[in-house]
């Protein structure tokens, strides 16, 4: 236990608890819960393991120094004065990304670039050589937090946000994020024991991620690098190690995930990023318009989509989500159907009493991720029955 330190995993508002217990089913110590963050302990192959495997988490974070600051000059000299050669040399490049919640500060660039100014001017003085910035392909990622007077400087060992998985090359109009669909998967408690059905499929996301899901195939396993990948300390052979191991973990998934989508383009894009993610076996996207749909498979339905909201995708709202209640009323009994809208106005023109309500946010768009109980017959009768 002597090897593990403390990192941070971000996440999206809601998300928290998810993040949390997937860590601790990963193996994290000392798991705590913050807001849109979890903070735990692991050593350097489990921060290896965190960011192949885990699902809701955007950055995996490894703070290193933590200090009290007064102004700008005051976090230069604490900047200046870490042991930069442990993380770098002045070969390689740099990217600094920063964040204020503070009053002695107003602008998060000007922390960046004091921040960046810091570690150039040491290599500078002690080698007589400066490492590059390079915003889109560094070799060390580093943030500053500022909350308050307190500075945290962290390592970020992702590299680009964990949402980008690396199997979706083709998408729509209104994509979703990967880790948001990811949490709708897992808030909607679908564990893989039924078939699952998203009707307005788009670029497939959703379906992928239940697949994942399912299958318990590593959420990153198609991304090309992880930002650690570039440390000077990255030990190639662990991580292989690592990997490997999360493979061997894949599970047979003995039921059947359905796609459906009224626009040609959309099935074409959802085929694709399928194909990519190396789950055509499981996922099966047909042409279809859910409205004029009824439901095929015999016991337990799950149904999780991501309906237009009026914002980007131009729709009728209230006949739209009308629409949306009477083909579920009508059309799918003994069915799950859980769906995410920002347009919550829109919610009073499905017609049913949604069974749950949990507020997530879609991007900037405050959203609710909505619950309802399809019954076999009416909800009078199957209480009447028990």
């Amino acid at each position: 236990m002597g090897d593990n330190f403390k990192m941070v995993a971000k996440t999206l508002y809601g998300f928290e608890e998810l993040l949390a217990k997937e860590l601790k089913n990963l193996g994290a110590v000392n798991v705590k819960i913050g807001t849109r963050n979890v903070s735990f302990e692991g050593d350097t192959g489990f921060m290896y393991k965190a960011n192949l495997c885990l699902r809701t988490a955007i950055k995996i974070l490894k703070p290193i120094k933590t200090f009290r600051v007064r102004n700008e000059q005051d976090l230069y000299d604490k900047v200046y004065k870490m042991p930069w050669h442990k993380y770098m040399s002045a070969a390689n490049s740099l990217a600094i990304n920063a964040t204020i919640f503070s009053e002695l500060f107003s602008h998060s660039q000007f922390i960046a670039y004091k921040t960046k100014d810091a570690i150039v001017d040491k290599f500078r003085n002690t080698v007589g050589e400066r490492p590059n910035v390079d915003l889109d392909f560094p070799d060390l990622r580093i943030n500053v937090h500022v909350q308050g007077n307190e500075c945290t400087i962290s390592l970020d060992s992702s590299g680009e946000s964990l949402h980008k998985r690396g199997y979706k090359t083709s998408t729509n109009i209104a994509p979703i994020n990967e880790v948001l669909a990811a949490g709708m998967v897992l808030l909607s408690g679908w564990d893989g024991q039924s078939d699952l059905l998203d009707p307005m499929c788009g670029s497939g996301t959703l379906a992928i991620e239940a697949a994942m899901i399912a299958c318990n195939i590593p959420a990153n396993i198609n991304r090309k690098q992880f930002g650690f990948e570039t440390w000077i300390d990255f030990d190639e052979e662990l991580y292989n190690k690592i990997e490997e191991s999360c493979l061997n973990k894949i599970r047979e998934f003995h039921y059947n995930i359905y796609c459906y989508d009224k626009a040609p383009s959309a099935i074409k894009k959802a085929k694709d990023n399928i194909a990519n993610a190396n789950l055509s076996d499981y996922i099966s996207v047909n042409h279809e318009d859910f409205f004029t749909t009824e439901k095929q498979t015999e016991g337990k339905l799950h149904i999780l989509f991501n309906p237009p909201y009026g914002e980007r995708l131009p729709v009728a709202v209230k006949e739209f989500y009308a629409q949306i209640g009477n083909t579920l009323k009508h059309g799918y009994p003994n069915t799950n159907a859980w769906f995410i809208t920002s347009n919550l106005e829109a919610l009073k023109s499905v017609g049913l009493r949604p069974s749950r309500k949990i507020k997530l946010f879609n991007g900037k768009l405050e959203s609710r991720l909505v619950k309802y109980e399809m019954y076999e017959g009416s909800k009078k009768a199957k209480k009447q029955n028990i």
